[in-house]
C-alpha cells in the first residue's frame, strides 16, 4: 500500500507543485497519472521516490515513512522500485545483457542469479535475440524494453513508468502497453504517467487526473480526460 497523506510541495517563491495531495494505491493496481506540463506528475513521482521531500504531509509505503527512513532504509526501499523514463537511460557501451546485469550488481545479486535472469528477463520482453547488443543497435522500442527488463529484474513491488511512449511510434506504443499490462498481472504495482490518451483508454485501469497540483478525478475505470 503507497498513501500520500495531505502531501503539499511548495518551492521558493511559494510556488505550489502539489497542493493538499490525498492518495492510496493498492498492492496489484494499474494506475495511470495525467496531467497537462506543469500538473505536478513528476513532482508526485520523485515523492514516491524520496528525491523531494513534501513541504507538508508525508508519504507512506505500507507502515513506513519513506521520508522518515535512514540512508540504508532508504536504500533497500528504492530496491523494492522500477523505474522506466522517456530518455531510456541506458549505458552506452553496455550491451543489453550487461546494462541489465549492472543494475542486478548494484542490488548485490550473484553472478548465477545474474546469468539466469538476465535472459529469462529479456525473453519476458520479446528481446531474446538481442543479449549482446549496444543500445546504438537497437530501435527505440527495443531500447525501451530493455530499460522495462532492467526495472523489473529484480522483482520491485513498484513499477514507475514517467512517459515511457513519448519518443516511441504507435507499434512500439502499443508493445510498451502491452509489457506494462503483462508486469501488473503478475502482481506489480504499475504507476503509468503519460500524455498519451490511446495509451490511458487501451489500459483501462484507474485514471487519476492532475491539473495545478491538485488530484481533480479519481475515476476507477477512466478513460483520458482534460
Amino acid at each position: 500500500m503507497i498513501y500520500f497523506d495531505q502531501v503539499s510541495k511548495i518551492y521558493n517563491g511559494g510556488s505550489a507543485a502539489l497542493d493538499n495531495i490525498t492518495l492510496s494505491i493498492a498492492p496489484k493496481e494499474f494506475i495511470s497519472i495525467v496531467g497537462h506540463s506543469g500538473a505536478g506528475k513528476t513532482t508526485l513521482i520523485k515523492m514516491l521516490l524520496a528525491e523531494e521531500r513534501p513541504s507538508i504531509g508525508s508519504v507512506f509505503f505500507e507502515s513506513s515513512d519513506i521520508h522518515d527512513l535512514s540512508k540504508s532504509e532508504l536504500n533497500d526501499f528504492r530496491r523494492r522500485i522500477g523505474a522506466v523514463f522517456q530518455d531510456f537511460r541506458l549505458l552506452p557501451n553496455k550491451t543489453a545483457y550487461e546494462n541489465i546485469a549492472f543494475a542486478m550488481e548494484a542490488a548485490g545479486r550473484t553472478d548465477d542469479e545474474i546469468a539466469s535472469d538476465v535472459p529469462h528477463v529479456l525473453e519476458l520482453v520479446d528481446l531474446g535475440d538481442k543479449l549482446w547488443n549496444f543500445p546504438r543497435e537497437l530501435s527505440g522500442g527495443e531500447k525501451q524494453r530493455v530499460a522495462i527488463a532492467r526495472a523489473i529484474v529484480n522483482q520491485p513491488d513498484i513499477v514507475i513508468a514517467d512517459e515511457p511512449t513519448g519518443n516511441l511510434d504507435p507499434i512500439n506504443t502499443y508493445d510498451v502497453v502491452q509489457i506494462l499490462k503483462k508486469i501488473n498481472d503478475l502482481g506489480t504495482i504499475v504507476i503509468l504517467t503519460t500524455h498519451n490518451k490511446g495509451v490511458v483508454d487501451s489500459v483501462g485501469g484507474r485514471v487519476i487526473t492532475m491539473d495545478s497540483g491538485r488530484v481533480v478525478r479519481d475515476d476507477k475505470k477512466g478513460k483520458y480526460a482534460l
